[in-house]
């Protein structure tokens, strides 16, 4: 790994450190001390809460399944979504950090 995909995974480290604390006070540029909320920014908070949700399903159900409360394709169904939800946020992840490599590289 370089130099300048350690500074995009610490980038990305960062921003979702903030993310999870709930980011306070107003951006620059916000008016009156509004938040102003990005469509980026809500798509990663909504993309983190689908993964919450769906392992908190996974988990759910595989406890369900252990004390013969809930069928085997119930916690099949449960780990296929919980994969998905969790490939999709990581593919996401992989192409911002693409991104901000392409950003570096461009001449200024």
């Amino acid at each position: 790994m370089n130099v300048k995909q350690m500074d995009a995974v610490n980038a990305y480290a960062q921003a979702s450190k903030q993310m999870q604390q709930g980011l306070s006070g107003s951006r620059d540029g916000a008016e009156d001390g509004i938040k102003s909320e990005s469509a980026f920014s809500s798509l990663v908070t909504e993309s983190i809460g689908d993964v919450k949700n769906s392992t908190a399903n996974l988990e759910v159900t595989g406890a369900k399944a252990l004390v013969d409360q809930a069928d085997i394709v119930d916690v099949a169904t449960a780990v296929s979504n919980a994969e998905t939800v969790v490939q999709t946020v990581v593919t996401v992840r992989d192409k911002v950090i693409g991104a901000y490599n392409d950003i570096l590289k461009m001449p200024i």
